[in-house]
């Protein structure tokens, strides 16, 4: 059954937005192209103090990203955080984040891939519902109008959201007959499976678990769910939704859509696969955190919204 969660507020026309980036680096002109779509929708995105900051593969010190997460989080004008993009480093700087003030002033946050952590953090420690999509360093071609759309649907509406499973996906064919219900959660299968052992994994037990993946060989796929079924961590859960696993291949003939057939497939649980939410062309957006329903027959994932 879902849990209880925290809503934030709606974003409406006018509303402040921070662009942070809690994980790698990335440069202006790549963040450029989403303050105009944000602009377009009326919000006014402000980059925080440390947006473009550059340490090696991380974006700045430690320090430093965790206080652009706690200056959003603790400026009452700030009504939502957008992240500019994942790679690497949420999980270094969760454990600094003032919970308190995000308990205080509940603000939706969206961002995927690496992000994973931090909306882990935030349902740990405040039991906050977030938004599973594209970041702030917006691309056209592999966010497309659809995806711009679905994205602003889930900050700007209160609306569910509901994705359909698309032949077009390489992970179409991944399917177990049923209908599941139970509080979404997940997203970045490297990210989940980064989080055993530690206090931000959460109970999976009666919830739909989320997972996408890029650029990880079949064999690492098998590696990461065999060791979430070793640790216990899908025991219980009700159901599976897989979304996009960009290229993900080698040179061996067993193919990801294989692996994750066989390591799902034995569950017990519905699993829906080909739904386009992840890191490939035509990202869409979900809520995380929220009761969702996934129909594996009729093939579709519908989420309750992330905002009231």
């Amino acid at each position: 059954m879902p849990v209880d969660c925290v809503r934030p507020p709606v974003l409406r026309p006018g509303d402040t937005v921070m662009l942070v980036s809690p994980s790698g680096p990335t440069r202006p002109e790549r963040v450029a192209r989403g303050v105009e779509l944000l602009t377009g929708w009326g919000l006014r995105p402000v980059p925080a103090p440390n947006a473009y900051a550059r340490r090696g593969y991380l974006a700045g010190d430690d320090g430093l990203r965790a206080a652009d997460l706690n200056t959003a989080f603790a400026d009452p004008r700030v009504r939502g955080v957008i992240c500019t993009r994942g790679g690497y480093g949420a999980q270094r700087v969760v454990d600094l984040i003032d919970m308190a003030a995000v308990r205080r002033d509940p603000k939706v946050v969206a961002g995927f891939s690496d992000i994973t952590a931090l909306q882990f953090a935030l349902w740990r420690g405040a039991r906050l519902a977030g938004v599973h999509g594209p970041g702030a360093a917006w691309r056209d071609d592999r966010t497309p109008l659809r995806s711009a759309e679905s994205l602003h649907a889930a900050l700007m509406t209160t609306s569910p959201v509901t994705v359909g499973a698309v032949a077009g996906e390489e992970t179409y064919r991944v399917r177990v007959p049923g209908r599941a219900e139970g509080t979404l959660l997940g997203g970045n299968l490297c990210l989940i499976t980064a989080s055993i052992g530690t206090r931000d994994m959460p109970d999976l037990r009666g919830a739909v678990l989320l997972l996408e993946e890029v650029q990880e060989p079949p064999y690492k796929i098998d590696r990461m769910l065999t060791q979430l079924r070793r640790a216990g961590a899908l025991d219980g859960i009700a159901g599976v939704a897989v979304g996009q696993f960009t290229d993900c291949a080698d040179g061996w003939d067993t193919t990801v859509v294989d692996v994750l057939t066989e390591r799902l497939g034995d569950l017990g649980v519905p699993v829906l696969g080909g739904l386009p939410i992840g890191h490939g062309l035509g990202q869409l957006t979900v809520p995380v955190g929220t009761p969702a329903v996934l129909d594996a027959d009729a093939g579709t994932l519908t989420v309750s919204p992330a905002v009231h």
